[in-house]
């Protein structure tokens, strides 16, 4: 499935946030776990996300530092803040209107009972 660069866009800051939610993490592997979460749908780039943890790491929502990888590597890792969690919670409610929104139209779009009857 080819999903659009719009709802790829629309979605970046709230799935850094929850994946970051679930702990600190670093690039490569936010980009993986974005791959697993959306069962290979999802292919991002480094070039989507990093302008995306830089943005939310400008606005207060994260918190990166340098530490080194088990290979001994220096890698940035990023950590949400309390303020990138309360921007989480708010993320979270506007997607579950937007989801039950669509369902609503979808399910009513998709039933076989003529409209106005």
């Amino acid at each position: 499935m080819n999903i659009s660069k719009d709802l790829v866009a629309a979605s970046a800051t709230p799935l850094v946030l929850a994946i970051l939610s679930e702990g600190e993490s670093y690039g490569y592997a936010i980009l993986k776990r974005v791959g697993d979460l959306s069962g290979g749908e999802l292919q991002w780039t480094d070039g989507m996300l990093y302008p995306v943890l830089h943005r939310l790491e400008r606005n207060g929502y994260v918190e990166a530092n340098w530490g080194k990888s088990e290979a001994g590597r220096r890698r940035k890792y990023y950590r949400l803040t309390k303020e990138g969690l309360e921007c989480l919670a708010s993320q979270q409610r506007q997607w579950q209107v937007v989801d039950s929104t669509l369902r609503g139209i979808w399910f009513t779009a998709l039933d076989p009972a003529p409209q106005g009857t």
